[in-house]
Parts: structure tokens; sequence; C-alpha cells
């Protein structure tokens, strides 16, 4: 299958647009994510940013790590408060004002995406606001206790989905966002994961260029929540992709591209067994995740050829 990462050449600003001595914990593959996205981004562009793990970590007064125009927003808020920046921008651009015109980004975790900022979002989308949103996806509320978000895969444990003698932890599927933002009919959705950096870089540079909303959903991975060591981030997005699990596309105007596609999957026991998150889960769960994994696979491979 063709790669969208071929395209850009393999080599990147060395200029951090997100400074270093910001407070994540180490190994935490959403930092690295952010960096990615903001080295993409470049100068020339405001920032909308939700409460979460990226904000605490980041805005420590009197200090801060960011580069470039930036914003902390409430959890609910991120997509409306992108929406009025990039409002305010088409006024100043029509009096003059911008030689050269910001992209408005908004970044939000799962939290302040799949749940507390949903209509915001949803609402963004439905105006053809012309902003980019990249929810970093670490697939729990990390930053205050690793609670379970909409975005928790099915069996994860979690504080408040925890696994017992009566439950197996998180008991729905994990919501499918990226579906979910194309079905507002926007110009451009993809799906990226810091394992994959320049693949990411791509499908920020690409979304720059797009005229009306973008939405680009980042597998993030945290180590303190899945309970894995912190050496084993990256290898873990990779894992998470190579099973299936977190399939890297995109869709652009309807149409489907996958940008990694394998002769054969891994099996998803290669991804849970390096995270104390799925410990617990037993032979058969595992084998009735494996088959809803094998099964959306398909479905998005016919999406693709279809």
């Amino acid at each position: 299958m063709e790669n969208l990462a071929i395209y850009v050449p393999k080599l990147t600003t060395t200029r951090e647009y997100l400074a270093p001595g910001h407070r994540a914990c180490m190994g935490c593959g959403e930092a690295l994510a952010v960096r990615l996205v903001c080295k993409a981004l470049g100068r020339n562009v405001i920032i909308a940013n939700a409460t979460g793990c990226m904000e605490i970590i980041s805005s420590q007064l009197p200090a801060t790590s960011w580069e470039v125009p930036w914003i902390h927003t409430l959890f609910e808020n991120t997509a409306a408060v992108a929406s009025g920046i990039e409002a305010g921008i088409k006024v100043l651009n029509r009096k003059g004002k911008y030689t050269r015109k910001p992209k408005v980004v908004a970044m939000g975790g799962d939290g302040g995406t799949a749940d507390i900022g949903f209509q915001a979002l949803s609402g963004a989308l439905e105006r053809g606001h012309n902003f980019i949103y990249v929810c970093f996806d670490n697939e729990a509320y990390m930053n205050t206790g690793i609670q379970r978000s909409s975005a928790t895969p099915f069996g994860a444990s979690t504080t408040t989905s925890p696994a017992g003698k009566v439950s197996i932890g998180q008991t729905t599927w994990k919501k499918n966002l990226p579906a979910i933002a194309a079905a507002h009919d926007i110009p451009y959705v993809a799906t990226a994961c810091h394992s994959y950096p320049f693949d990411l870089m791509a499908k920020i540079t690409k979304a720059i260029t797009i005229e009306g909303p973008s939405y680009i959903h980042v597998l993030s991975v945290c180590p303190t929540g899945w309970r894995l060591a912190s050496e084993l981030a990256v290898r873990a997005g990779r894992l998470a992709v190579q099973t299936g699990i977190f399939p890297l596309y995109e869709i652009e105007k309807g149409k489907y591209t996958l940008n990694f596609d394998f002769p054969q999957l891994r099996p998803v026991e290669d991804y849970f067994k390096i995270q104390g998150r799925f410990r617990h889960l037993n032979k058969e769960t595992v084998a009735q995740i494996q088959k809803r994994v094998t099964e959306k696979y398909i479905e998005l491979k016919e999406k693709v050829t279809g």
C-alpha cells in the first residue's frame, strides 16, 4: 500500500515550538506527538488548547513551554474558542491586518474531545470553520487520575472501570471519533500516531493547506495510564497499528486511503501483553476483541477499495 510518508523528506526542523522543561511523565507519547505536530505547523499558527495533560505540563506559571501564540481553554469549549479566533482572523484579514493569515489549531485530549467537548466540536465542524482540530488520544482522563473516557478501549482497566471479580474493566467499545468527524462531511479526516512521525507530520502539513475544518486523531501512548515501561511508548504505538487496533488512514472528501497496510496483522495479544491495563484479560475476552478488530479492519479496507 502506498504510504503518504514517502512524499515527506526525512528531514525536519530542529526548532522546538513546544520547548523542553515541561512536566510530562517520562516516555510520554503525547508530549512527543505534540512536538511533532508543532514542528509541522511552524510559527504561523494560533493554538487553542483544552484543559488536559498537555495544558497541565506546559503552562505552569510563570513559565510556559509554548513558543507560538497559545490560549488555554476549558475542557468543553476548545473548538468554540478556535472558531472565534478563526472568525476574528477573517475580520482582521478583510481589514488588511494580515499579510499571511495564521492557521488556527485546536488541541484536546480524548476526554475533552469525545466527551466533554463533543458538542462544541460537532458545532464547529458543522459550521465549516477553517481550522485544524487535533485530538491527542491517550484513551483515558490521564491528568486527573486515569479515569475511563468514551475512547477507553474495551477491556482496559482504569480507576473508574477497574478490573475485578465482577468486571473485566471497560465494558463498552471505543468511540469512533474519526468516523463521527467524517460524518460531518468535512474536507479532511486522518488518524496518526507518534510512533510513525513522518506520517503524522505529513498529515498536519496537508491539513494546513485545506480550506475548511480538518480533524486529526492521534493515538498518544501514556506509559503511566497504560501501565507499561516508559521506553516502550514508541513500540506500543507501532503495535497498535500493526495489530489493526489503530489503523492509520485518511478520509479526503469521503475517499478513504489506508496509509499502512500489512500482508498479515499481528495478533492483538502482542499489543496487550506489554500493558498492565490488559493483563487481567482471559483468552476468551482476547479472542472476542481479536474478532472485532479483524472485522473492523476488513470494513475499513472495503471502504478503501469501494
